[in-house]
């Protein structure tokens, strides 16, 4: 195969992109790509990744459709456009994880912000998400750039973007950006363009033709597109900002039990040195590490998919808790980029498993609400994905429950919505955990500080996390929670399209052999923002929430029961099995019609 056998739009914007990429291995593989896989360079140069509200995310490699080095710069260049025109001139923060090329992308970031006469602030070497959140408010910055794909797999990277509130953007900032984006990599593409017709004018090849075009791979965005270098500049902070972020954890911690033995795992990611330091600062004794996935490992070794919520990636924890002596009292995790928490906890016969998200939820919760009776207006937030648990425990202690979208950039954002009411926490079931109003995203960190807190509390009692699961059962009633997932891996993209159909429009009359009550179309807007997704409720008191994943090629469902626990909770907990059980198999026939 050869160049001759790819459309000839695409071989332009190929070539185009091989002139002004700064990084040599890339431009290598595209070049062999053109030689030998035509098929994958079509698919490399059709579209763009779009740039949403989660920002950007993809498969590392060249072209328009993956992250690298060209997409980074032009995505700054686009937001710095966007910035100039809605905020003006400032400082804007960036952070980056430990990923392949994240540190790269993040010092392009800075440049090009530089560049374009904004004060760029690098926080220095590898950095949780949640320290980024916060430093934008702490800096008093009109911005916050992270790189990083989370728990994402190892071949994967992204960029994240924060304004001023410390909150990820939402519609219509997302749209405007990308549309700046889009301006930019279009005039891009022309300077490009421009350079190549004057070395095919003037017969330049070998290695003239490189000397010629290096000044393109060298100069930042905005430069070639005929920006000034104002006063912008680039600079590593000179003070920590994991301080600041300790000193917002341990504000946030509500007691002062410290009594408890900790097993952590950070994932191959970058929260240990920073989680250590902060229970440190706390007052608890070190956690004891799974030294395995403790020091940050882009290649994520010992599991492929980074994300405590997969079967298997605890396993670690669980074999070590295992064998300890004594054992610890509780196992927690974070994903690579610290902005989750996962919970771990053994049964009466020192079988370890993970709580659910929804679990730990209810005990941020529970604690919250039992330690800050002073606060004035307060409320809680969660995702509608979440448990209605929320709705029913702050009706009991006199505060506002505020239902949102899935993602932090919806959960926090009452914090600045309504800022007469005091936030007292946000959550999400997929392990997201926001603690007070210092940091307004997931934070991994302040999380662990407060659980394990919690948990050195109930050790204090007698008891431990379960008990306190089980005495709130009795005393609310059981809420139990499932997930049924259908992924689309190996789907065409007619059969994809299709399944999201049948999920956004289902009008079942009974699911599981309970009459439906209602059904809500998110996409109608009833009562959020309009989106793909749909929410059943039965006439028991059950839910399914089926949405499809904004991260992942699937497609999820939310189950929940609701169980009256008068009898005993251990019998409840039985019945609710059962009933999620049954209702798992009905959810999975509606989306994939067969049993």
């Amino acid at each position: 195969m050869s160049e001759t056998t790819i459309g000839s739009d695409v071989l332009i914007a190929a070539r185009r992109w091989i002139a002004v990429d700064p990084d040599s291995a890339t431009r290598a593989r595209l070049e062999t790509m053109l030689a030998n896989e035509p098929d994958t360079v079509e698919r490399l140069f059709t579209g763009r990744i779009a740039f949403g509200t989660a920002g950007l995310r993809a498969a590392l490699g060249p072209g328009p459709t993956r992250m690298n080095r060209v997409v980074v710069a032009q995505t700054t260049a686009g937001l710095a456009r966007w910035l100039q025109q809605n905020l003006g001139f400032g400082n804007v923060v960036v952070g980056f994880d430990a990923r392949h090329f994240s540190e790269v992308f993040a010092r392009d970031a800075a440049a090009e912000l530089a560049s374009s006469g904004f004060a760029a602030e690098l926080l220095m070497g590898p950095t949780p998400t949640p320290v980024l959140a916060h430093a934008v408010l702490e800096r008093n910055a009109i911005a916050g750039i992270m790189i990083t794909a989370s728990h994402n797999p190892p071949a994967d990277n992204g960029y994240k973007l924060y304004l001023a509130d410390g909150i990820q953007l939402v519609a219509p900032a997302d749209a405007e950006i990308a549309a700046a984006i889009s301006q930019v990599a279009t005039e891009h593409a022309a300077v490009a363009s421009a350079a190549l017709d004057r070395l095919e004018i003037d017969g330049v090849e070998g290695d003239e033709r490189e000397r010629r075009l290096e000044p393109l791979r060298s100069s930042t965005v905005i430069e070639l597109l005929g920006g000034e270098l104002d006063s912008g500049s680039v600079t590593q902070l000179d003070y920590e900002p994991q301080r600041r972020h300790v000193e917002a954890a341990v504000d946030a911690l509500l007691t002062d039990h410290r009594d408890v033995r900790v097993l952590y795992t950070a994932m191959h990611g970058v929260g240990g040195a920073h989680l250590i330091e902060c229970f440190a600062a706390a007052g608890f004794l070190p956690p004891e590490v799974v030294p395995e996935q403790f020091e940050p490992d882009p290649e994520f070794p010992t599991t492929p998919f980074p994300n405590p919520e997969e079967p298997g990636a605890l396993d670690l924890a669980y074999a070590q808790a295992g064998v300890a002596d004594p054992p610890p009292d509780i196992i927690i995790a974070n994903d690579p980029d610290a902005d989750r928490l996962a919970v771990a906890v053994p049964d009466e016969h020192g079988v370890w498993s993970r709580l659910t998200g929804d679990q730990v939820g209810f005990l941020f919760l529970d604690h919250v609400f039992r330690h800050r009776s002073d606060a004035t207006a307060p409320l809680v937030a969660s995702s509608i994905v979440s448990s209605r648990f929320v709705n029913r425990i702050a009706e009991a202690r006199g505060a506002r429950s505020v239902r949102t979208l899935t993602g932090f950039k919806w959960v926090a954002r009452p914090i600045v919505e309504q800022p007469d009411a005091e936030y007292l926490m946000g959550y999400e079931e997929a392990l997201g955990y926001c603690i007070g109003d210092r940091v307004r995203d997931k934070d991994g960190i302040t999380a662990a500080l407060v659980i394990a807190e919690i948990a050195a509390g109930l050790k204090d009692a007698g008891k431990g996390l379960r008990d306190r699961l089980d005495e709130l059962a009795a005393e609310f009633g059981l809420y139990a929670t499932a997930q049924v997932t259908v992924s689309f891996a190996g789907m065409s993209e007619h059969e994809q399209g299709e399944l999201k159909h049948r999920a956004a429009t289902m009008t079942p009359d009974s699911v599981g052999g309970v009459a439906v009550a209602d059904v809500e179309h998110l996409i109608q807007g009833r009562r959020l923002p309009p989106t793909a997704g749909v929410v059943i409720d039965l006439s028991d008191g059950s839910r399914v929430v089926v949405r499809p994943s904004g991260t992942e090629p699937k497609m999820k469902a939310y189950l929940e029961v609701v169980e009256d626990t008068s009898g005993g909770v251990p019998e409840a907990r039985g019945r609710a099995s059962e009933r999620l059980e049954r209702l798992a198999d009905e959810v999975r026939e509606l989306l994939t019609g067969s049993a």
